[in-house]
């Protein structure tokens, strides 16, 4: 006689378990992204750098890296401007590409976790 066994599926929980742990996850990959982005940013006295924000909204599922400086987007975006060693345009969208397989590790980690 074969043993029987018995799930109970709730797709509506485990739906709910999922979002809020990629949420989780994303706001991670978000504060990570915002590390490596503060560290290319032009630096004169640093307030480009120290600008730098998270925000989210967990109602919504939006995350996003931000710096807010009037400056902030000439900075990103002029390719002829000059900056220190290390630092450089497109200190945000760069690492957007370059951190992205770690970016999707910590999502995907923070899934694993909650998981259980």
């Amino acid at each position: 006689m074969a043993d029987e066994f018995r799930i109970d599926w709730d797709g509506d929980k485990v739906l709910a378990v999922l979002q809020d742990a990629s949420f989780d996850g994303t706001e991670l990959a978000a504060e990570h992204l915002l590390q490596v982005a503060s560290s290319l940013a032009p630096h004169e006295e640093g307030d480009l750098e120290r600008s730098g924000d998270v925000s989210s909204e967990r109602s919504s599922g939006t995350v996003a890296v931000s710096f807010d400086r009037p400056y902030a987007v000439r900075q990103h975006e002029d390719l002829t401007l000059r900056h220190d060693d290390g630092r450089q345009a497109k200190y945000l969208e760069e690492p957007m590409g370059t951190e992205r397989d770690t970016m999707l590790a910590l999502i995907a980690r923070a899934a694993r976790s909650k998981g259980g």
